[in-house]
């Protein structure tokens, strides 16, 4: 019996536990849901979540929508989306381009039309982060910001036209944030891997 323990029972239940403390503290697996990131991240596309990461403008991350979103749709729970403001950060949009601390940014990830379609259909050709805060909109704590709070990020989604994002309701909790995505080596679109797994690098334009 205590061969059996020693030869199964203990192997097994290490290695149960050491997958349960990866996944629980290191790195998972999740599916994508929904269009929000397109062309980068297609629906039900599998990736990793770095749960250890240092969130970086340009990365794309997982966080939990219900506790940011008011709106967020009966049955739903996390979003992805592309970090564009850190803490301390201005952010502005003018005519399809991106601001950040009014250096432009570097969106080679989307097409020249998908920057502007969706954006200034709802918010003109011209905003700020004081003015897309200064509505009721916003969830009340993130109201009335010229620049991303300290400890939260401010996202949007890659298809501007129809993701949900910090332009409707505000900023993101650090504490709300999963992981960062990583797209597996496997996935043949070198491309759109590439503007999700190096999104943080030339994140300006240069």
């Amino acid at each position: 019996m205590m061969k059996f323990i020693k030869e199964w029972v203990f192997p097994i239940g290490f290695a149960v536990l050491f997958v349960v403390l990866i996944r629980t503290f290191l790195f998972t697996g999740v599916s994508v849901s929904g269009p929000s990131m397109q062309p980068n991240l297609q629906d039900k596309e599998f990736v990793f979540l770095n749960k250890i990461a240092s969130y970086k403008r340009g990365d794309v991350v997982v966080f939990d929508a219900r506790q940011e979103d008011p709106r967020i749709a009966d049955g739903e729970k996390d979003y992805v989306k592309r970090i564009i403001g850190v803490p301390g950060d201005t952010v502005a949009y003018r005519n399809g381009n991106l601001y950040v601390n009014g250096k432009q940014v570097n969106q080679d990830f989307i097409s020249a039309s998908e920057r502007k379609e969706g954006t200034e259909m709802s918010f003109g050709t011209t905003w700020s982060l004081k003015t897309l805060s200064s509505g009721n909109n916003w969830q009340a704590k993130d109201r009335n910001h010229t620049t991303v709070p300290k400890g939260e990020y401010f996202v949007m989604g890659d298809h501007r036209s129809v993701s949900n994002d910090g332009r409707y309701f505000g900023f993101v909790d650090k504490k709300h944030i999963t992981g960062k995505v990583v797209v597996p080596f496997w996935n043949s679109n070198k491309v759109a891997k590439s503007n999700v797994n190096q999104g943080n690098t030339n994140f300006f334009v240069k």
